[in-house]
């Protein structure tokens, strides 16, 4: 492979490239805030991971089978729905302690009519049994199919990965490493968290917003006893004192919900006239239909707002309300009405998550890390730089010169793309140095071979050059293919290992190969005749 490109245009080539590395790498490794140069640069940093910056590092289990189970019920209120609007009576859909679906056929008769609306609208549940009981009713019991249930697994994952990357997010946390691991687990990496207690808050709550009439007519002390109307269940109402600590008080409301938190457009923190906070929330077209339908029939009765299965409120609807809007009151602070409201936002877990491993990173650690990797960098580059010079005399100096620029690029390139930076990629800074300078040594020994082979050093120099370059290709490719692969499988750390490897290879094929060249071209063009090559 020849290089044909003028030397003239080769330099233009080079200049630019160092141009474009001193723009972005500057702003990064500079701090040029309030001056005239920090107003015209690129708003460019290099961010710094969590082993570098201090944070938090997370394993998340995802309660799967309790996924499945909400699945399951709403599927229940679907088939109810579904057969009710076919004349078909069906009572009592839930779920059993085995996360199967159970209702009641009320008329054995149309045994026949639900099959068929179970198997062309259903086809996801299977029949696993069915008993006769008197009056003719039918008990069904249900199941999903092993290949639904596979594809509700990874659903209900990836969905939980979602929106905890739309929390975390809205929560204020740069670069954070969200990422699905085997067997239902989630890691979580937030570099340079401030307040992880309310971090992990906001991560475990589930957020499942359910809206239900109370049930006026049950008596709340049979209740509390365990009497209760098939139709019903017990719940607890939240009071915050003024002295901070929260009372509870039991309500019985019924066990379907009239309308859930699937259909919320908007959450925002407001305050009432006594400078209470509250969250507003704005509800989509379809749900505002809903409210709307809901409180028209239901005037003078009590609507309880539940949230993960605690009763914040329960209002009187005094009228109809249009608009789609509602609010959710319960004496919050306003730290606690601002996660209430994010949380809502990002939108709902599709299971609650438990916290399997929890690891904080404190910033005096990385600090610590990034002088040590600083200082083994600048260690083995000075050793580098002193072998070049004494090995290979002025033509070390060469590859000195375009080992700095193959630095100065890598930087540039980190903090062009946002990359973060992580221990193991200070190591890969450090293993591309010795990757840049690997290639100027296969050139420099093949025009040394050249030159024993009695040839001119013209003809030696391009030699070396056009045979190195075969074999520089493809180590370099071959090593770049191994980096994407740890890039798109690795962690955190190692995705940081991975980018400034691909970075640092493409960096000196540039500087070793291309810019090198320009120098010995220099030299070549104004040597005087019988001037030996210094190498």
């Amino acid at each position: 492979m020849k290089i044909h490109l003028s030397l003239r245009l080769r330099v233009a080539l080079a200049l630019a490239g160092l141009f474009l590395g001193c723009l972005y790498a500057l702003p990064a490794l500079v701090n040029l805030e309030n001056t005239f140069l920090g107003r015209i640069l690129p708003h460019s940093e290099i961010r710094l991971g969590l082993d570098l910056r201090g944070g938090m590092h997370l394993i998340l289990g995802v309660d799967i089978p309790r996924g499945l189970a909400n699945t399951l019920v709403q599927s229940g209120q679907d088939l109810r729905s579904e057969a009710q609007e076919k004349g078909i009576f069906v009572l009592r859909p839930s779920v059993n302690e085995k996360n199967q679906l159970e209702f009641i056929l009320a008329r054995g008769a149309q045994q026949e009519d639900l099959d068929g609306l179970l198997r062309s609208r259903f086809e996801y549940l299977q029949v696993l049994a069915k008993e006769t009981r008197d009056a003719g009713q039918i008990r069904y019991v249900l199941g999903l199919t092993a290949q639904h249930q596979a594809y509700l697994e990874d659903l209900i994952v990836d969905q939980a990965v979602k929106t905890l990357r739309n929390r975390i997010d809205q929560f204020g946390v740069a670069e954070p490493d969200i990422r699905k691991q085997a067997d239902g687990r989630i890691q979580v990496q937030l570099p340079g968290l401030q307040d992880p207690e309310r971090a992990v808050a906001i991560i475990r709550q589930t957020a499942h917003l359910e809206f239900k009439l109370v049930d006026e007519e049950a008596d709340v002390e049979r209740a509390v006893r365990g009497i209760l109307p098939l139709d019903a269940e017990l719940a607890f109402m939240q009071f915050r004192n003024p002295d901070g600590s929260v009372s509870r008080t039991p309500i019985v409301i019924k066990r379907d919900s009239v309308l859930t938190g699937e259909h919320i457009a908007d959450a925002r923190v407001s305050f009432d006239q006594f400078n209470q906070a509250y969250v507003g929330l704005n509800f989509n077209a379809r749900g505002a239909r809903l409210f709307e339908r809901i409180t028209e029939e239901n005037i003078g009765r009590r609507l309880a707002i539940i949230l993960d299965g605690n009763v914040h409120s329960a209002p009187v609807i005094r009228e109809k309300i249009s608009g789609g809007r509602a609010s959710i009151t319960g004496r919050f602070s306003t730290e606690e009405a601002t996660d209430l409201s994010l949380v809502l936002r990002a939108g709902t877990l599709p299971a609650p998550v438990h916290i399997m491993e929890e690891r904080t990173v404190g910033p005096s650690l990385g600090q610590e890390s990034i002088e040590k990797g600083l200082q083994a960098a600048l260690i083995g580059a000075a050793l580098i730089l002193v072998s070049m010079v004494v090995y290979y005399k002025l033509s070390g100096l060469v590859a000195n010169t375009v080992l700095c620029l193959n630095i100065l690029l890598v930087m540039a390139g980190l903090a062009a793309f946002g990359a973060t930076l992580t221990l193991p990629g200070i190591a890969g800074i450090i293993l591309t140095i010795g990757i840049a300078v690997d290639a100027n040594v296969l050139i420099f020994e093949r025009i040394r071979e050249e030159i024993r082979r009695g040839l001119t050093p013209a003809a030696a120099i391009n030699e070396g050059y056009n045979r190195a370059l075969k074999t520089i290709l493809d180590a370099n490719i071959t090593t770049i293919i191994a980096a994407v692969v740890l890039y798109q499988f690795g962690t955190g750390p190692i995705r940081g290992f991975a980018i400034t490897l691909i970075l640092g290879i493409l960096a000196s094929m540039f500087t070793a190969v291309f810019v090198s060249r320009i120098f010995f071209d220099f030299w070549l063009k104004r040597r005087k005749p019988g001037t030996a090559l210094s190498i």
